[in-house]
């Protein structure tokens, strides 16, 4: 497996983001047309709501999953911020919001104390700004 770094470190699921995406988005298109054709039937309806409704859905589906997966992110780096940060700051992670503890999870255990600190007194808020001062880069092999 590539070591992991910030340039490679989000997960391309193919099946997913090559095959299902691509003919759902198809599928709607050609619904909406197959619709326009038909005059706008109620038939054509009917298939172009379904169509948009699968896309929503699996939409969702990710959504969600990424949603649950970011609480047990939080969850995980708590504690780990238990056994790796020194007390004056472990006393403010309660200022660190969900985007920022998952980005902080790719800092390695020496590297984390000095860059939570410097999230925390910058206000460092993205997701990306984070990540890209990570030096020494903590691998997440089982992202969703």
């Amino acid at each position: 497996m590539e070591q992991q770094n910030f340039k490679n470190h989000m997960k391309i699921v193919p099946g997913f983001h090559y095959f299902v995406l691509p003919v759902l988005t198809l599928n709607l298109g050609w619904s909406l047309y197959a619709w326009k054709r038909s005059g706008f039937s109620l038939d054509g309806l009917v298939a172009a709501l379904t169509a948009a409704a699968l896309i929503l859905g699996i939409f969702y589906a990710r959504i969600f999953t990424l949603r649950v997966q970011d609480r047990v992110i939080r969850l995980e780096e708590r504690l780990r911020y238990e056994r790796v940060l020194p007390a004056n700051l472990l006393a403010r992670i309660g200022e660190l919001d969900v985007r920022q503890m998952v980005a902080l999870r790719f800092a390695s255990d020496a590297e984390l104390p000095a860059l939570a600190r410097e999230v925390l007194d910058q206000k460092l808020a993205g997701g990306k700004a984070i990540k890209v001062k990570v030096t020494d880069w903590r691998a997440d092999h089982l992202r969703a």
